[in-house]
């Protein structure tokens, strides 16, 4: 999953996170909103609410904000939204895994549809693409917490599959923070984070997330392919994008080429 990284960082390189950081707020509020309205306020007993929580205070929402998602999903205030995935084919074959809150499956299909046809792809059936991933837990954790050993004891002790950080002395990129990134099976999720949370304090993201099994190497599609991440990310209902492009460091250096 090294590409993803890569991915993240040249994400931070163009400004991308500038310009999602004032719709970043407003979804996870929405996800928190969601969650306790489904599974109840209290995190204890709502995983959900709890990784959605977690995620909030990754990325360093206020307490106050996080508090009133909290109590309007419990209260029943606001719109009925659904989660809902789409899936689709972005230019080469790559695959991509869309998914969304919305109150509104109509308008959002359209949206997501219209995303993929104007950037050179196009959404197919539901499963046309899944089998090509699979569901896993992510959990990351700053570099400063501790060493890359540290890490990789603690995580296969609380029961996670493997362990990758970062090597921050070798990134190039000077607006990517580097992290410990934790994977997990989809269903040890929730016990494992809670452990790393004993050691670690909070996580700076907690996720259920598509991997690809197997990850295409193609660094002439790069540009195209980031351009339909970009134009699904930027659309209201959209909570996540993921595919199956591998960004290696020679696609990297193509991008560097259209600044």
């Amino acid at each position: 999953m090294a590409g993803h990284s890569k991915w993240a960082n040249i994400q931070h390189r163009k400004g991308r996170q500038d310009k999602l950081r004032s719709k970043l707020f407003s979804k996870l509020a929405k996800d928190i909103a969601i969650a306790s309205k489904i599974g109840g306020p209290d995190p204890d007993m709502n995983p959900r609410l709890r990784l959605a929580i977690n995620n909030a205070k990754g990325q360093s929402m206020p307490k106050d904000n996080i508090q009133r998602a909290v109590d309007k999903g419990a209260g029943g205030e606001g719109d009925d939204y659904e989660d809902i995935r789409y899936e689709g084919f972005g230019p080469g074959g790559i695959g991509f895994i869309v998914e969304a809150s919305t109150d509104n499956r109509n308008r959002t299909a359209m949206e997501v549809r219209t995303a993929f046809s104007k950037n050179g792809g196009n959404m197919g059936e539901t499963g046309s693409v899944s089998f090509m991933f699979d569901q896993v837990g992510k959990i990351e954790y700053p570099l400063d917490v501790t060493d890359e050993d540290t890490m990789m004891e603690a995580a296969i002790e609380a029961g996670a599959e493997d362990c990758e950080t970062d090597d921050a002395a070798e990134d190039q990129w000077d607006e990517f923070e580097p992290v410990h990134t934790v994977w997990t099976a989809r269903d040890d999720l929730g016990t494992v984070a809670p452990e790393l949370e004993k050691k670690f304090g909070d996580a700076k993201s907690v996720n259920l997330v598509w991997k690809g099994q197997n990850d295409i190497d193609n660094p002439e599609l790069a540009a195209q392919v980031m351009r339909l991440n970009d134009a699904l990310e930027d659309l209201d209902d959209v909570n996540s994008v993921f595919h199956n492009f591998d960004l290696t460091d020679e696609a990297a250096a193509t991008l560097e080429d259209d600044e």
